[in-house]
């Protein structure tokens, strides 16, 4: 049995005494990657809208400062009474300013939608984070039962403590339309102050807000897509946090009043490799490809070599990590061979689709390399932000040839899956691979709670992801930030999750 005490949680952390004697300092300005799209939930891009929806909502349990483990949040006391069932009561007095208070036809309305929230009411993109989900019993005003399909391990982590996780205001979204954008607003600590697209996103304390007082009374986020940019801004006292491209880390090791911070990232980047697209349609073209392309010298490239070398998809300290899997080697005669075989041995013309930055360009360009040794073509076309990540998406996915994709780790291995499940193609399935024994495994590993049966069959898709050659993966990433040194960022061991609200100031 899971069960949570708010009292007890208080009483230990001692957040009662913190609330009554903290006093707001000044501001910090933090860099984010790109700027945010929606900040719906269900409809977020990723962790830039992320970060932003956690410091404005809240969810029943929260994650833990800095690790993920899970404590209480918007809830009283959370308790599993059996495997597919979750009671919960809410604080009282929680209240969203303009439209009442927070009960558990909010928490109903919330956690449910993600079967309808997508565009044209289709399913979220993460509705798979809910999909244990039968429904949310509301048995009194504040309280409510959490009713699963089947025992589901990851709803903590990937759902409950997580962004799908938080509760929004039923009101508000209804008044708005269903299109929440950057109206959003929650009982978190912070509240959206101002948003000027492209330029700054300014949060501000919620007075309404029923947990400790926040360090500072402003945070700015700046979007800065370009890491020499950004670097730059925090050199000349513009940026007081970003993160750093691992090619610049040893200059600033160099630099005075920094402090840096590296973490082993539980990313995934890999080339995809699109099945519908002739000649990538066939098999032995793929593997052809998987041999010529030398991942050591594009992760030199793209990365100093700073970065390790990926196998499969689950990286290591994720449930189903393959530690066995191939390490594929540069073989031009193998693929020389497999061109030949399958009719193509003059070679052809194709593509690399690529984010556009300075890495994943260095990138593209020792693939289109490596590739023109056996008579392909390649170009390669970097695209800006949204060009980039909708380039998948509905019928123009159909295009791509290969994509060089980034996408962020999870502290369970369904939220790595899910993403290459049938029903994915067209949204975030770029490959368009479609292997129904691969959805059966990723259904069956999502619904078992015996650890050891979970991770063979995440390992079994990983080999049916290995056989398909649909995916050449590189790195899980390793990231680096640089703050000044009167800042004290609280990051996920992800690196990719901010708890900006938790963010401390020294001295």
């Amino acid at each position: 049995m899971i069960e949570l005490s708010r009292r007890g949680f208080l009483k230990s952390t001692g957040l009662m005494a913190l609330a009554a004697t903290r006093s707001p300092l000044q501001r910090y300005i933090a860099r984010i990657e790109r700027d945010i799209s929606t900040l719906d939930p269900a409809r977020r891009l990723g962790p830039v809208e992320g970060n932003v929806i956690r410091a404005v909502c809240q969810g029943l349990v929260r994650w833990k400062p800095g690790e993920f483990a899970i404590e209480l949040d918007a809830a009283r006391s959370i308790v599993e009474i059996d495997p597919t069932r979750i009671d919960f009561t809410l604080q009282e007095g929680l209240d969203i300013a303009g439209f009442g208070p927070l009960t558990a036809e909010d928490v109903k309305f919330s956690f449910e939608r993600f079967a309808h929230a997508g565009t044209q009411g289709s399913p979220s993109p993460y509705a798979s984070d809910w999909a244990a989900l039968d429904r949310v019993e509301v048995t009194g005003a504040l309280s409510g039962t959490l009713h699963l399909k089947h025992p589901a391990p990851a709803l903590w982590t990937i759902a409950l403590a997580d962004i799908s996780g938080v509760i929004l205001s039923r009101r508000q979204v209804g008044a708005l339309g269903g299109e929440i954008g950057a109206s959003l607003l929650g009982s978190g600590p912070f509240t959206i102050a101002q948003w000027i697209p492209d330029q700054r996103l300014t949060l501000t304390p919620n007075p309404a807000f029923r947990g400790p007082l926040p360090t500072f009374e402003e945070i700015e986020l700046r979007p800065v897509s370009d890491d020499r940019t950004a670097l730059l801004g925090f050199r000349a006292g513009e940026l007081d946090f970003t993160a750093i491209d691992l090619l610049a880390l040893d200059k600033v090791k160099q630099l005075p009043a920094t402090t840096l911070t590296t973490i082993e990232a539980i990313d995934y980047v890999w080339i995809g490799l699109n099945l519908e697209k002739p000649p990538l349609d066939d098999p032995r073209v793929r593997r052809a490809l998987r041999a010529a392309i030398d991942v050591d010298a594009v992760l030199l490239a793209a990365y100093d070599g700073k970065v390790p070398r990926a196998r499969a998809l689950l990286p290591p300290g994720i449930l189903g990590h393959w530690a066995e899997a191939p390490l594929h080697r540069r073989d031009l005669d193998a693929a020389r061979a497999l061109l030949k075989e399958a009719g193509w041995e003059r070679g052809f013309r194709t593509r690399i689709t690529v984010f556009n930055d300075a890495k994943f360009r260095a990138a593209g360009e020792v693939v289109q390399a490596n590739l023109a040794e056996l008579g392909i073509r390649c170009a390669v076309d970097a695209r800006d932000g949204a060009a980039f990540w909708s380039a998948g998406n509905g019928e123009a996915g159909r295009d791509l040839d290969l994509v060089l994709q980034f996408f962020k780790g999870k502290p369970d291995p369904s939220f790595f899956t899910q993403w290459f499940v049938s029903a994915q193609i067209g949204a975030w399935n770029w490959q368009r691979w479609s292997d129904p024994e691969f959805d059966r495994l990723h259904a069956r590993a999502a619904a078992t709670l015996d650890t050891e049966a979970r991770r063979a069959d995440y390992i079994a898709m990983q080999k049916r992801m290995e056989d398909a050659a649909a995916f050449i993966w590189l790195t899980h990433d390793r990231l680096a930030f640089a703050a000044r040194p009167w800042l004290v960022p609280r990051l996920l061991p992800d690196g990719a999750d901010w708890q900006l609200p938790l963010f401390a100031a020294l001295g």
